[in-house]
């Protein structure tokens, strides 16, 4: 796949993110329930499809869910339960960085589940979106893929960037060597999961641009939202003084003006 030009992906990211932003404000007007299930390999692109959509949309009514392993009381509990409390309520869009389909993934390769649990997990599943979608929850759901090759360039770039370092998991490392492994399990959950009322979508990751830039694009194509007149706005007149002075500067706690430094480095160092 030929990737996709930096000036083209800009011009079309930003009129998508104004989309999604009228999106949000159908969804706060109608009392719309949105959300979105990101799987997919690990290293595919779904953190920074994420990030790119809530980029511009306001964090009160848009959410984003990563939670971390379960814990010990969280083991006994439904296996459902811990999502129920982050699903969103009226007005509200919630994106989750991966979901319960952990269990149909990382926990069935590594074995943190066993067989009769996956096996009910599988059964399970589409009642609870089933239950989820009739209550009227809009529910999507994007599968992202990448290659083994470019999965493996992505890791080791990670090693070298201080900024990326901590995405890089064991469990990222159990991936490269169980590829196959993660493939199978894959293909089993599309097989009990993959429904008409609660299908997946898969957004090819090797060209990460050009999977944001799809996978957003998809999404908006699915919800049937209008956009929402906003409020006339004028700002109010400033009053005039009422003999308020400013303290002196000398009295508070400023940072220190590292910014001015760095411009005096650069004169110092400029040809």
């Amino acid at each position: 796949m030929a990737r996709l030009k930096r000036e083209v992906y800009e011009e079309e990211l930003y009129r998508l993110q104004i989309e999604l932003v009228k999106l949000q404000e159908w969804v706060r007007e109608s009392g719309a329930r949105l959300v979105v299930v990101f799987e997919g390999r690990d290293a595919a692109g779904k953190g920074s499809a994420i990030k790119r959509i809530t980029e511009h949309l306001n964090p009160r009514f848009a959410r984003i869910v990563a939670l971390p392993a379960p814990s010990e009381r969280e083991r006994t509990q439904w296996y459902f339960q811990r999502y129920v409390p982050h699903l969103p309520a009226a007005g509200e869009i919630v994106l989750l960085d991966r979901s319960w389909y952990n269990r149909a993934g990382v926990e069935r390769v590594m074995g943190y589940c066993t067989p009769e649990e996956h096996r009910l997990f599988l059964r399970q599943c589409p009642v609870f979106e089933r239950m989820l979608i009739e209550d009227g929850v809009l529910l999507r759901k994007y599968w992202f893929s990448v290659s083994d090759a470019e999965q493996e360039r992505r890791f080791r770039k990670r090693l070298d960037d201080p900024l990326k370092r901590w995405k890089l998991s064991p469990m990222d490392l159990e991936s490269l060597t169980r590829w196959e492994d993660y493939s199978r399990a894959k293909d089993e959950m599309m097989v009990h999961t993959d429904t008409d009322e609660s299908p997946w979508y898969a957004v090819e990751g090797d060209d990460k641009r050009s999977a944001r830039i799809n996978m957003i694009s998809h999404l908006l194509s699915t919800v049937d939202y209008q956009e929402v007149t906003p409020p006339k706005i004028k700002l109010p007149r400033r009053p005039s003084s009422k003999g308020y002075e400013r303290p002196a500067r000398v009295l508070q706690r400023e940072v220190p003006d590292r910014a001015g430094e760095l411009d005096g480095e650069a004169g110092r160092t400029a040809p």
